[in-house]
Parts: structure tokens; C-alpha cells; sequence
């Protein structure tokens, strides 16, 4: 393992797979403990033995992100076993690619909750450990679709536009109390994300789209920003993109 984040405690949600996963074994490697949350148990445990036969350090808290008290539990457990909170991450995310007028109130309420109240929750819970350490990096994991609106798309369109503007009131709102804010944005990543509601399994093998490293070593780097520089936005996409 490197060290570029030697000491410093990073909280990561949505853990157990893509995007998260990802960016868990990219900050590891860099000597960052971890507490990593999500609700798959057995995923959670196999990557914290991942990281800890590497000569890492992980604790993990299982809960729906949803629910303010995983929030909670997550900052405490932080705290608790390290003393710090250096680094948020919020991850977690739902898509349901669908018509405006085929989207029930339901899915609406799904993708708000997991994608928006999820990032309030953590980021309100872990600033005043920032606040009080007078330093953190926060990052929202957007996506493309929080820059452009895109057709049959528009609910998940706006929870991502949502992070993005939450991301840039608090870069001016915590920044003089030393805590850097910034959004990553990128497009389609093979995931399992959005599975059976609006994609496939082979769709996303046999796509172009980016790789869930691509974005990881985009959040490292935003990570490890010297202390006078921020990353406050951006923006991802394949080289396969068409360039019509």
C-alpha cells in the first residue's frame, strides 16, 4: 500500500458494489481507514477481509441509507474506532429509466429518498466532525445526467441535478471552515446499477461504458488534492462516445 492518505478516515456509502467497491480498494490503497456501509452484509464483510489481508483497515455498518440512524451509526462508528472523519463519499444510487407519465409515484419516491435524502443524511451527520477538525473532503457521486437532461430520464435527472447544486451551495458554505465539496460526473458505468429497470445485464457487458476504477481514480484523486486546491466538478465519459 501507498500512503498519499496515510491516517486519514474516509466513510463510503453504497460500499458493497460498483462504484463504491471501487473506490474503497482505490483509498485503501492509499492508507486510508475506511467505514463502509451498505445493506448487503455478506458483500460488506468480504471486502473489509479484502482490505484487511492487504494491510488495510475497514469497519463496516449495515443499513438502508435511507434512514437518518445509518447515518448516525456510520459517523459514531468513525469516530468511535478511529477518532476522525477525513473523507465522505456518497455513493449510493438508484436509477429507473422511464417516461415522466410511466413513472409511478412510488419510483419517484424511491429514487428521491436513495439518491438525495441519502446524501443530506451523511453529509449533515459527518460536517460537524469536519467542522471541528477544520478540514474534509465531501464528494457527491453524480453523474452526466445531473449536467444534461436526457429523454425517458427526467426523475433521475433531477436527483442528480439535486447533488450537484448541493454540491456547489456547500463548496461556498463550508469552505471557510476549511472543507473541500465537489460533484463527479460521470456517464455510464458497468454496473449492476439500474438492473431491470431500464437496463440489462448484457447490455452493460457488452457496452463501452466506463469502468467502475475509471471513476475510483477520479474520487483518489479528488482525495488527495494538495491542501490549497479543490476539486469542485467532473465530468466523465467513454472515448466510445459517438462523436456525432
Amino acid at each position: 500500500m501507498a500512503n498519499k492518505l496515510q491516517d486519514k478516515v474516509a466513510l463510503i456509502t453504497g460500499a458493497s458494489a460498483g462504484i463504491g467497491r471501487a473506490s474503497a480498494r482505490a483509498l485503501a490503497g492509499e492508507g486510508a481507514r475506511l467505514v463502509l456501509t451498505a445493506r448487503r452484509k455478506d458483500r460488506l464483510e468480504a471486502l473489509k477481509k479484502e482490505i484487511e489481508a492487504l494491510g488495510g483497515k475497514a469497519v463496516i455498518v449495515i443499513g438502508d441509507v435511507r434512514e437518518e440512524s445509518t447515518a448516525i451509526k456510520a459517523v459514531e462508528a468513525a469516530t468511535r474506532e478511529f477518532g476522525r472523519l477525513d473523507i465522505l463519499i456518497n455513493n449510493t444510487g438508484v436509477g429507473n429509466y422511464k417516461k415522466l407519465v410511466d413513472t409511478s409515484a412510488e419510483e419517484y419516491d424511491e429514487m428521491i429518498d436513495v439518491n438525495v435524502r441519502s446524501t443530506f443524511l451523511f453529509t449533515r451527520h459527518v460536517v460537524p466532525v469536519m467542522q471541528r477538525q477544520k478540514s474534509g473532503t465531501i464528494l457527491m457521486i453524480s453523474s452526466m445526467a445531473g449536467v444534461y437532461g436526457f429523454g425517458g430520464e427526467a426523475v433521475y435527472c433531477m436527483t442528480k441535478f439535486a447533488q450537484v447544486g448541493f454540491a456547489q451551495a456547500l463548496d461556498r458554505e463550508l469552505r471557510e471552515h476549511g472543507i473541500k465539496v465537489g460533484a463527479i460526473c460521470p456517464g455510464g458505468v458497468k454496473t449492476e446499477f439500474a438492473i431491470g429497470k431500464g437496463r440489462t445485464q448484457v447490455g452493460v457487458d457488452q457496452s463501452a461504458m466506463l469502468d467502475p476504477e475509471d471513476v475510483a481514480g477520479v474520487v483518489l484523486m479528488a482525495c488527495t488534492q494538495s491542501p490549497q486546491s479543490r476539486i469542485i466538478e467532473v465530468q466523465m465519459r467513454t472515448m466510445a462516445e459517438s462523436l456525432a
